[in-house]
């Protein structure tokens, strides 16, 4: 299947002070992140981001997360993440080319959605993967909750 990766910025809109719930994958869903220190890179990159974080997942070929935006657009906050985790990671792993797939998939919710809820169903994504038998086992996430 091809990624459609153009057809996810028609629409997109940047709300300052709205919450999002954003997904990027890795170029041929490449899991460079099952080495935990690998994907401590792009923990870093989405801890620094200039916007209100959350909660975030790092799984091995993909992230999501979950942020309130402030002034910095949604497409300009991803690219930097992608960017800068980009050039790190290649530089950790000894290679080059093409980290992330392009494009990004988001969501913004609505106003009255459980946020805490959405947050829970993030973080548990290595439990559902079998990656983990309990959350707190699995290093490559964090909440604002917590």
């Amino acid at each position: 299947m091809r990624h459609q990766g153009h057809t996810l910025r028609k629409g997109r809109y940047s709300e300052s002070g709205r919450i999002y719930l954003v997904s990027s994958v890795t170029h041929e869903r490449s899991q460079f992140f099952a080495d935990w220190q690998v994907g401590r890179i792009v923990v870093r990159e989405l801890a620094s981001a200039p916007a209100k974080t959350l909660a975030f997942v790092v799984m091995p070929d993909h992230w999501h997360w979950l942020l309130e935006l402030n002034t910095v657009a949604l497409s300009a906050l991803v690219q930097r993440v992608k960017s800068r985790s980009a050039v790190t990671v290649n530089r950790a792993l000894y290679r080059q080319g093409q980290l992330w797939q392009s494009g990004f998939h988001d969501r913004a919710l609505r106003y009255d959605e459980d946020v805490l809820g959405i947050a829970r169903y993030v973080i548990a994504n290595p439990l559902r993967a079998g990656l983990v038998k309990k959350v707190g086992d699995y290093p490559l996430w964090d909440a604002a909750w917590l």
